[in-house]
């Protein structure tokens, strides 16, 4: 083959030099399908979410700060990633027989009962509000660091999707416990682990950029519980609103 299949330029090594293109290309079969689409295409280590997740999850803030600064190859696209893990997690909420409203005591059910319906209803819209939001605040707090606000978009759509694998897992066992008192005590110690996961990432990643060790820990902390503040408060007002109008 002297010419690639996909913009027929001429072939000079293994790759395309105009496109990227691999010049040795196969005939589609059920062996090439599961040996190279599927497992080395989605799962292989070098390029693929079972990398990507191993990373979030030990080195969350070092990883993603390389993957920013250009080190790119070897990681799963961060908006396919949260699409996917958004998409696993309404799955396993419809395959549990109870609802989040249903864990919270009486006084709470009404509001979590409104907010859990509109997320319920638009799961990747609220999601892609809350990466935005956690952003200006990563931006205002490490100001220093001189990142721009669409690296900090970036940085937050891996630490979301990290944060989503975490509320799988309770998802998972929403499934199989139907203790509701168990259930609100694992729902809330999971808030505290999605909350310290996010301070984890943020130091870690402004660790480079000379800020003292006090100071780095104190933003990277006042990073999720500005944010997380910011919208409870909008959630009541919301859902007290839609409450007041008589919202069914």
């Amino acid at each position: 083959m002297t010419n690639c299949l996909n913009c027929d330029q001429p072939l000079s090594s293994h790759y395309c030099a105009n496109c990227g293109q691999k010049a040795a290309t196969h005939r589609y079969s059920v062996k090439h399908f599961v040996e190279h689409d599927l497992i080395h295409g989605i799962w292989h280590v070098d390029k693929g979410i079972l990398f990507t997740i191993k990373e979030l999850f030990t080195r969350p803030g070092h990883s993603v700060r390389a993957f920013i600064e250009g080190k790119r190859t070897r990681y799963f696209n961060y908006i396919t990633l949260l699409i996917i893990v958004a998409g696993a997690g309404h799955f396993l909420s419809e395959l549990s027989p109870l609802k989040i409203a249903d864990i919270f005591p009486e006084k709470s059910k009404a509001l979590m009962s409104v907010i859990e319906e509109y997320s319920s209803k638009y799961p990747k819209l609220l999601l892609f509000i809350t990466i935005p939001f956690y952003s200006i605040f990563s931006f205002l707090w490490f100001r220093k660091a001189k990142l721009n606000i669409t690296e900090h978009l970036v940085m937050n759509c891996y630490r979301a999707a990290a944060e989503l694998i975490v509320a799988l897992a309770f998802g998972v066992v929403m499934i199989f416990c139907h203790n509701k008192e168990v259930l609100y005590m694992l729902y809330s110690i999971t808030g505290v682990v999605v909350l310290l996961y996010a301070a984890w990432f943020y130091y870690q990643y402004f660790s480079v950029f000379g800020y003292k060790k006090y100071s780095l820990v104190l933003r990277s902390i006042l990073v999720p519980v500005s944010v997380n503040l910011f919208v409870f408060i909008a959630g009541v007002l919301l859902a007290g609103i839609m409450l007041l109008l008589g919202h069914k």
